[in-house]
Formats: C-alpha cells, sequence, structure tokens
C-alpha cells in the first residue's frame, strides 16, 4: 500500500465527522490515575520539570521584549506589532517542514538543539540590552532567528508528547503542559515586571538564556527506551504533499483547522495590545502590565486544570473544542469594554479560562484522531495555522490600537472569534447530517 492511501481515513461516512472527535476517546478513558496521571511516566516527569524553570524565562522575556521595544519606539503600538509579525513569520516558511523532521527524525535530539538555540537567543539579547548598544533593529532582527527555531520547535514538541506518555494519557499530558505554560505565564511576567523596574530588561533577557538549561537537562536525562515511538518515516519523496494529502480527505480537520486560524490570527493577539493599554490607556508602570498578564493567566490556569480534570472522565469532544470558542469571543468582546484598569484585569480571567478550553480541546482532538505515522505533519500543519496567521494578526492588531485605540483589537478579534464558532459549528453539522443522509441513501441502493 501506498504512503498516500495508508493516510486515508477511516470508514466514516462521506463528509461525516469521526467518532473520536464526536466522542470520548476508549483509549484515554482507560489511562484512570487522576489529574497527575501522565506525571507517573519517567520521561515526562523530566520534561515537565524542565519546563516549568524554562517556560517561566520564556515569559519573563515576552514581557521584557515588548516593553523594550516600547521604549525604544517611544511607545508606538505599531512597533511592536512589527516584531510580533517577525517573530512568528517563519511559522509561515518552516513548521510544515519541521512536521516531516518530527515523523523522520529523533523527536528528543531535535528538540535539544532548538531548545540550546532557543536560549543562546535569550543571552545574545541580554547582552545587548545590558551593554547599553541595543537599538530597535537589534530586537527585530532576533525576534526573526528565535522565530525560525520557535517554528521548528513546535510541531516537534507537540507530537513528542504521545511519544513520552502513549496515547492513551494524550489529553491529560496536553492538559498538564498547559497547566506548566500557564504557571510559568503567572509567576514570569510578574517577575519581569519587578525585575524591569529594579535591573532592567537585559537581565531579565539573560536569565531566560539561563533557563533553558532546565529543559535541555530534562530531555538529556530521559531514558530513550521508555519512550513510545513508532517506527521513523524513511525519506522519500512527496511525504509532505501526502501529510496534506490526508488533512484533505478529512474535512472534520479542515474545519477545526480554519477554526483554529481565525481564532489565532484574530482573537488571541490581543495579548500584545496589553502592554499599550497599560502604558497608554490605564497609565501603568511594567509592574501593571505584568500584572495584566498575570490575571490572564490565573485564567488560562485555572482552564488548563479542568481541563486536566476532564481528561480523567475521557478524550476530548468537539462540542467543548465549539464552545469554549464561542465563550472566548464573546468574553474577550465584554473585556473590551470594562472602563477602569481593576474590571479590566478582573474580566481576563474567564477570558483565559474560555481560551485554555479551545486550545486544550483542540490540541488532543487533532492528536488523537491521527495515523500515527503521520502526526508530525498534521501537528505541523496545526501549529501553522495555529501561529502562522500571528505576523497578519500582530501587524492588524498594532495598527488597530494605533488608528482606533488599544480596546478595539479585543472587540473586533472576539466579534471574530465568535462568528467563526458559530460558522465552524454551522458547517460541522450540516456535515454530519449529510454524511449520515448520504450513507443510508447508499445503502438503499
Amino acid at each position: 500500500m501506498s504512503e498516500e492511501t495508508s493516510f486515508r481515513p477511516g470508514a466514516q461516512a462521506p463528509g461525516e465527522v469521526p467518532d473520536n472527535l464526536t466522542r470520548s476517546s476508549t483509549s484515554d478513558a482507560t489511562g484512570g490515575g487522576g489529574m497527575f496521571r501522565s506525571l507517573r511516566e519517567r520521561n515526562y516527569r523530566y520534561y515537565a520539570s524542565g519546563q516549568v524553570v524554562s517556560l517561566t524565562g520564556t515569559w519573563m522575556q515576552r514581557a521584557a521584549q515588548d516593553w523594550l521595544v516600547l521604549e525604544l519606539s517611544g511607545g508606538n503600538a505599531a512597533a511592536l506589532g512589527v516584531a510580533v509579525a517577525l517573530q512568528f513569520m517563519p511559522t509561515l516558511l518552516l513548521t510544515l517542514w519541521a512536521g516531516v523532521a518530527a515523523d523522520r527524525f529523533d523527536k528528543r535530539r531535535l528538540l535539544i538543539g532548538v531548545q540550546s538555540a532557543l536560549g543562546a537567543c535569550g543571552f545574545v539579547l541580554g547582552l545587548l540590552d545590558v551593554t547599553g548598544v541595543v537599538v530597535l533593529w537589534h530586537v527585530y532582527a532576533l525576534c526573526l532567528v528565535l522565530g525560525c527555531f520557535a517554528a521548528v520547535d513546535a510541531p516537534v514538541r507537540q507530537s513528542f508528547v504521545t511519544e513520552m506518555v502513549g496515547p492513551a494519557q494524550v489529553t491529560n499530558a496536553v492538559a498538564l503542559n498547559s497547566m506548566t505554560f500557564n504557571l510559568a505565564r503567572i509567576v514570569g511576567p510578574a517577575v519581569a515586571g519587578l525585575m524591569i523596574t529594579a535591573v532592567g530588561t537585559g537581565w531579565v533577557f539573560l536569565a531566560n538564556g539561563l533557563s533553558s538549561v532546565a529543559v535541555v537537562t530534562g530531555l538529556v536525562l530521559m531514558d530513550p527506551a521508555r519512550l513510545h515511538r513508532s517506527a521513523p518515516l524513511r525519506e522519500k519523496r512527496g511525504q509532505l504533499v501526502a501529510g496534506l494529502r490526508y488533512v484533505r480527505g478529512r474535512p472534520d480537520l479542515i474545519t477545526l483547522m480554519a477554526l483554529v486560524l481565525c481564532i489565532g490570527t484574530f482573537g488571541m493577539n490581543f495579548e500584545n495590545t496589553l502592554a499599550v493599554l497599560a502604558r497608554n490607556t490605564f497609565e501603568r508602570e511594567a509592574d501593571g502590565y505584568g500584572l495584566l498578564i498575570t490575571m490572564l493567566a490565573v485564567g488560562t490556569l485555572s482552564g488548563a486544570s479542568l481541563a486536566a480534570r476532564r481528561s480523567a472522565r475521557g478524550g476530548p469532544r468537539l462540542r467543548l473544542v465549539l464552545i469554549g470558542a464561542a465563550a472566548f469571543g464573546a468574553l474577550e468582546v465584554v473585556a473590551s469594554v470594562m472602563p477602569g484598569y481593576w474590571t479590566f484585569a478582573v474580566a481576563l480571567i474567564p477570558v483565559g479560562i474560555a481560551v485554555m478550553t479551545f486550545t486544550t480541546s483542540a490540541n488532543a482532538t487533532v492528536q488523537l484522531s491521527v495515523d500515527p505515522t503521520v502526526r508530525g505533519r498534521v501537528m505541523g500543519l496545526y501549529m501553522l495555522v495555529f501561529l502562522g496567521g500571528k505576523p497578519l494578526g500582530g501587524l492588524a492588531s498594532g495598527w488597530l490600537a494605533a488608528e482606533l485605540g488599544p480596546r478595539s483589537p479585543l472587540m473586533i478579534g472576539g466579534l471574530l472569534s465568535l462568528a467563526a464558532a458559530l460558522v465552524a459549528a454551522g458547517v460541522l453539522a450540516r456535515r454530519r447530517h449529510g454524511g449520515r443522509v448520504g450513507s443510508r441513501r447508499e445503502g438503499d441502493s
């Protein structure tokens, strides 16, 4: 059987959403052991421990980078949008090929190299800053370099989750990854805000470079024999096209990824304007900006915790993906009209819960619904649509904030996210109904 035909979906009716996207995954439901059960895996414990430290440093750098760009540009929101666009632009060019690499090569070794390079970017920017020679184009150039390595990291890291814990624990591990990510999101910006005020942005970048040692150490200490590996993909022409053809044969995946693209591009870019809101609208310093990110992270951590609890009762449901998307859009609109700093900060908590419900459910749904031999390429495409729209979204949010005010990216992004969720729900419902009707007619003939 050729690679192309082996990637075709299973025996569902034409156009019908597969059962593993609408019901709990049987294999996942049998995991047992509560919301932290993935930590029973030795390799995953090493990975998660390193991620706690490394991601805290990453969030420290993100906050410091936004603040540094605003300082170097005189508070220009459009300059911040350019930095975001440069950091995520490589995703458009490299992520799909990184997915092929994830299916073909040792994911653990790839991650060791990429994570080391990401840490080196932090060291370089930190040295430029603490020595007082940094200018705006330095930040832009390093955003681009950082984006290249991050574009490779994303699909490899996402598909590596299954290797660490096995298919039965994927939903739980994705949720725990989100908890780790958002715990760092709470601590990192808060620490960064204090450090920026006390010693400046340069030392924050250096601290992030040092934090990368933790995740690299965790990867090195893993036992490769305990990884749940599938047979590596042999080098062959057309493997990228074969992966795209697999997705093309799955209308349910196309609809889900279109929803992820819309929300990732227009809805989730509002974070880039939090610095502008804190500085220009609410007249706060760096610690005030850090607190806004922290409040959002309180919500996303809560959402990730709820996802981990749900995973003990079974796999993800497509309905939850759609509910999370619609709730996120509506709550983002509500947050955009909050009049004061503290009411706005509190409104970010439910926004965080909703967006984490959407992202964890969507990620686990995609991973559990595809063939293991094509998972790296599918996750490459998933990360492309999730992150690839951020250059456009970053530029658009910066322009909207400059022209219509810092609140406008939240209002417009929320409305577009809500509309995308409603359209996706309608398309999937119509397709599922049409598939069932089609299968009955086929049987009658």
